[in-house]
């Protein structure tokens, strides 16, 4: 555990130690008085480092293992070392840079924008572009030729491979993008001001709901914060033309932005994509509170110069402390103690392998667990060092019934299997355990369930091996076509591990739990995602029973992430109240919008439930 996360919270911290130094570097020095601003330069990268410091959302992101922590970290040292490289005329401190500079592209993808920043920057120097400027380009290529060749050297291993695998280089850009193909150039500038606007928000407006990177709805900057950072880009814009070290900043905040109003997916603002910015932000917030001091000295405290600094510094560490204090509240009395955490951090993975590590080992019983094969959580394999028979089951894969069979089929003594199951709404963890419970429920038999440690487990005994397990013996054919873009191609019916025919009526005794089979297949273009209600009617027409269930491929993908034209299989369990009185029923299927719930009709008939089964229960008692 300290392997993966003490690198990056000592990252973390270290940003607001390289803040601090790079706030000194800049604004330490009165470059057109040609003097030093030793208490400038101090409480510039005081304030700023003091309020990253006690940043919720630093704190957040330093304790949770974010490569984006090295981003800031290295980013501040490239920074503070070039400006003093070149200050001071080192040949050390340059070379260091560029060390810092090659390590970027290893960080965070959002660093590929600070070449952008550094290649602006040097620009902005040069203008306007004369003799003069010609004569420093002259003057300084040597430091630029060293600067540049070192960060080459250093980045070259990353960059080779980007050369060789370009389709790596462009991945996950690809996937999160703004610029979507198809979409037009207006409607690009839309999406990307939408974006952009959405981003602003966060400095102190309205942040984001995700729990990962921050209290839902908690801005960036509160209040106070937001009136100095918003006044501090006001006086970096009027200062630009002569002051280089406020032009630095806001070239900072807009290029490593840029990763953040590009790309757009469920969590906007996306406080990690800003992360490079970070520090930019603060010290623009520093810079807002040393152009009021400024302002409020010269116009009334002008005899009071070291008095009124020590007093600014008192009230700005008094600020720290009291946000800091705050910060600590929110984050381990509101945020880590959130009920919401147990799902964002899945937390149920590391129960799981606790409880199991526990359990001595047993022939006879053996845990299966499922999980997603594409987004799913690998935490169980690294945490698990138990002795129990356990064996993680990916519920998307197309050869389910094989899988579970070959986990189950060694055990010469197996006498019972349970199914692990997690809280029905965290859809995070246990999603698909009905298709393991129903094939289990085919071939043996359920002994009920108990919850142990926060989790459900399913028993099932009497596990049959006397021929190939699978979902489904036949499909009865059965084809309606909806007008919503699907259509369903054949269904299964039964009980265990025997299948039933729909054309007859289905008697279920005592236990009142059938499987179901149905095959889909959906139309090109389809952007729907659908669920199906399955429904029980009585003689009477009446609706006695309802389950609801989402339809997802075997990736686990919803209905308009299908692809077109293939089938598409679902397995569902369904077990019926007991207190149903005995007599007839029919089972009928509704499926509908998952978003607006308008249900699907059969075309042509425009019938929106189609009758599945005929069901006999007898008394359950």
């Amino acid at each position: 555990m300290l392997a993966l996360r003490l690198p990056a919270a000592l990252a973390s911290a270290g940003t607001v130690f390289a803040v601090f130094w790079l706030g000194q570097v800049l604004f330490g020095s009165d470059a057109r008085a040609g003097r030093a601003a030793p208490w400038r330069g101090l409480l510039v990268g005081g304030i700023g480092a003091g309020l990253l410091a006690v940043s919720l959302s630093h704190t957040v992101m330093g304790r949770a293992a974010f490569r984006a922590n090295f981003l800031s970290l290295l980013l501040c040292l490239c920074l503070a070392l070039t400006w003093r490289g070149w200050s001071k005329r080192s040949w050390q401190c340059i070379v260091l840079a560029g060390i810092c500079a090659g390590l970027l592209p290893y960080t965070y993808i959002p660093a590929r924008f600070a070449p952008f920043l550094f290649l602006l920057f040097g620009l902005s120097l040069l203008w306007p572009f004369n003799a003069l400027a010609r004569e420093r380009i002259r003057d300084e290529l040597p430091r630029a030729a060293v600067f540049l060749g070192v960060t080459g050297l250093v980045a070259a291993p990353i960059l080779i491979h980007f050369a060789l695998h370009p389709d790596h280089f462009f991945m996950r850009s690809d996937m999160v993008s703004v610029l979507r193909p198809g979409r037009g150039p207006v409607d690009s500038l839309v999406a990307i001001f939408n974006n952009v606007w959405d981003h602003l928000l966060a400095f102190g407006f309205r942040g984001t709901d995700y729990w990962r990177y921050n209290l839902p709805g908690r801005p960036l900057l509160n209040p106070y914060e937001a009136i100095f950072f918003w006044l501090g880009v006001g006086m970096a814009l009027r200062h630009w033309p002569t002051r280089p070290a406020y032009r630095l900043l806001l070239l900072w905040l807009g290029a490593l932005m840029m990763a953040a109003w590009l790309s757009r997916d469920s969590y906007v603002p996306h406080f990690l994509r800003m992360m490079g910015a970070t520090p930019a932000v603060y010290l623009l917030i520093s810079v807002g509170v040393w152009e009021v001091f400024r302002f409020l000295r010269e116009r009334y405290f002008r005899e009071c110069g070291v008095k009124s600094a020590i007093v600014l510094a008192a009230a700005a560490t008094g600020w720290i402390l009291a946000q800091g204090v705050a910060t600590y509240h929110t984050y381990f009395d509101k945020w880590t103690a959130a009920p919401e955490m147990e799902a964002t951090y899945d937390v149920g993975w590391t129960k799981l392998a606790q409880a199991l590590n526990q359990h001595p080992a047993n022939a006879n019983t053996v845990y299966l667990i499922p999980r997603k094969r594409h987004g799913g959580h690998f935490g169980f394999d690294y945490l698990y060092r138990g002795a129990a028979q356990a064996h993680v089951i990916y519920t998307d894969s197309p050869s389910l019934a094989q899988s579970i069979e070959s986990a189950l089929v060694p055990r010469e003594r197996l006498s019972e299997v349970r199914v692990v199951d997690w809280n029905p709404d965290a859809s995070w963890a246990g999603s698909g355990y009905e298709s393991i419970t129903a094939l289990l429920n085919k071939y043996g038999r359920y002994q009920g369930s108990a919850e142990q440690g926060g989790l459900q487990l399913h028993t099932f005994t009497d596990i049959a091996f006397d021929h190939p397990w699978t979902s489904y013996e036949y499909l009865e054919p059965l084809t309606v076509i909806y007008d919503g873009g699907i259509s369903l191609h054949g269904l299964a019916l039964g009980k265990g591990e025997f299948q039933l025919s729909t054309k007859q009526q289905v008697s279920l005794e005592k236990e009142r739990f059938i499987w179901l089979a149905v095959q889909w297949q959906t139309a090109p273009g389809l952007e729907i995602d659908y669920r199906i209600s399955v429904r029980l009617h009585d003689a009477e027409g009446a609706r006695v029973y309802q389950n609801d269930v989402a339809l997802l491929d075997h990736n686990n993908e919803m209905t308009s992430r299908w692809k077109a034209g293939g089938p598409v299989d679902n397995l569902f369990r369904f077990e019926f109240p007991a207190d149903l009185t005995a007599g007839e029923y029919e089972l009928r299927l509704v499926i509908y919008d998952s978003e607006t719930h308008k249900p699907a009709a059969e075309l042509d008939i425009w019938n929106t439930e189609i009758v599945l089964a005929r069901l006999h229960l007898d008394d359950a008692h």
